[in-house]
């Protein structure tokens, strides 16, 4: 239940920022950094696609999963398990990389990029226990 709070949490973040980037919004609020700058980087798009819709889909079959996996009839399904790890792992290793990027190449930093990021780790580590439903035990 954790990883589907977080998950739905770090969702509005990503969807918000998706708004942004396609104009849906005017501009960001943020308090702390510089959001505009990060977001009008070319790292914010992986060609046409906007990181943030990257983060929207990760997020929501993170929320998905989560709630599948906490149904009696699929609590020992590895399947379930399986894509909350690799999710919770690509997840924050995409997220290492853009924090990599924020503090190394753009000189910026976006609080709702680094939101999304400390979200992307908990649900990492909130992940990590489903080991033992991948091998069974």
């Amino acid at each position: 239940m954790a990883i589907a709070v977080m998950a739905l949490i770090g969702f509005f973040i990503a969807f918000y920022l998706l708004a942004h980037s396609l104009g849906w919004t005017g501009s960001l609020l943020c308090g702390v950094g510089n959001c505009e700058r990060v977001q009008q980087s070319p790292y914010s798009h992986m060609g046409p696609i906007p990181v943030a819709a990257l983060g929207v889909v990760g997020y929501a079959i993170m929320l998905v999963a989560a709630f599948v996996g906490i149904q009696p009839s699929a609590r020992e399904s590895r399947a379930v398990g399986g894509v909350l790890l690799l999710g919770g792992g690509v997840g924050f290793a995409i997220s290492l990389y853009l924090t990599y990027l924020e503090a190394a190449v753009i000189h910026a930093w976006c609080q709702w990029c680094v939101t999304s990021a400390i979200i992307m780790t908990l649900i990492f580590l909130a992940s990590l226990p489903e080991v033992r439903r991948i091998r069974g035990a």
